[in-house]
């Protein structure tokens, strides 16, 4: 065998081709390839264009009138428009998409695309060429994700709304948790944590705002005397409904807290100790009205204080302290300064 340099490969032209070799060709290409005479109204399909629509080769009319019976009704004014467009030169090319009837009477989903390349002196379509290939794969495959996506856009949307539920129900058991820890277990008022770390904030309003701001220490008369000869449960009935006394006094922004034992401490802000000694005396005047315990009447002793200027709340504190310690030594159930 000679060297393959020796050989010069085949070169054919054009021209050489005629339209028997140019159609062997065109039935050697798998995509659907059709040529439309628009002179003659002929159109040359390939094996291809009929074996991707279920047909025997060259089955069907040579015509127009083949591919426009084929195009669903619902998809044929769109394409007409598209064809229409590149036809009179308002689009550089023909291309759409649309479901076309196959044999059995099924559809499958394809993409036509085709060129004008020869017009006529005044202008007209002499001819124009395309193909068609088969876009139900990817169709179905974008259905696919599609609906993969929107399982996945619910799952997350429901997993949203769950988390969004589950955020309330802990933000509701925060609120709740808060309360009771700065929440006294027997009367329901403000705890010592809630009133330590509310007073020193107050501290700071006033100072900031040169405000005025009170406190009124209350410690139960005797208290130790109702437990001792009447029981804790009677002793805890008694604190429940001296609470509920001091509680219609309170007005809002005030802060009832209990300090411990018997003791109780009301917050108040933005107000001097002549409205704070007024409201100790209304406190003091509803007690009376409490039904005695066994034969023990219910008193409080007060003491009253206003805030000094860059006095801090343990100064404020121990003031009020010994204001109500006073009130005890000078006979109880009266209010001190």
């Amino acid at each position: 065998m000679g060297d393959a340099s020796e050989f010069e490969p085949l070169q054919v032209h054009p021209v050489d081709l005629n339209e028997d070799m140019l159609q062997a060709i065109l039935d050697l290409t798998s995509d659907g390839i059709w040529d439309w005479n628009a002179n003659t109204g002929f159109v040359y399909r390939n094996r291809g264009w009929y074996a991707m629509l279920g047909y025997a080769p060259h089955g069907l009319e040579n015509s127009v009138l083949t591919w426009e019976n084929l195009i669903h009704p619902e998809d044929f004014p769109r394409v007409m428009q598209l064809f229409d467009d590149h036809l009179q030169q308002r689009s550089p090319r023909y291309l759409a998409q649309y479901r076309c009837r196959m044999q059995d009477g099924s559809y499958t989903r394809i993409e036509d695309h085709g060129y004008v390349v020869a017009r006529n002196a005044d202008g007209s379509v002499a001819r124009m060429i395309g193909a068609h290939r088969s876009i139900e794969d990817k169709q179905r495959l974008v259905e696919q994700l599609e609906q993969r996506n929107k399982s996945l856009e619910a799952i997350i949307d429901e997993r949203t709304r769950e988390l969004s539920r589950v955020n309330q129900q802990l933000q509701v058991q925060l609120q709740e948790n808060r309360k009771l820890a700065e929440s006294d277990s027997l009367t329901g008022i403000a705890n010592r944590y809630r009133l330590e770390t509310a007073l020193p904030l107050e501290c700071e309003r006033a100072e900031r705002f040169r405000q005025p701001l009170s406190l009124i220490a209350m410690d139960i008369d005797d208290f130790k005397v109702i437990n001792d000869h009447y029981g804790h449960a009677l002793g805890d009935a008694a604190l429940v409904h001296v609470v509920e006394t001091i509680k219609r006094c309170v007005r809002e922004g005030d802060l009832l807290a209990r300090w411990g034992g018997d003791e109780f401490i009301m917050l108040l802000p933005n107000t001097p100790v002549t409205t704070a000694q007024v409201l100790a005396e209304t406190i003091r005047f509803e007690l009376e009205s409490l039904a005695p315990v066994g034969d023990y009447q219910v008193t409080m002793s007060f003491g009253v204080v206003e805030r000094f200027a860059d006095e801090q709340k343990t100064g404020l504190l121990a003031r009020a302290d010994q204001a109500l310690y006073r009130s005890k030594i000078v006979g109880k159930n009266v209010i001190s300064g």
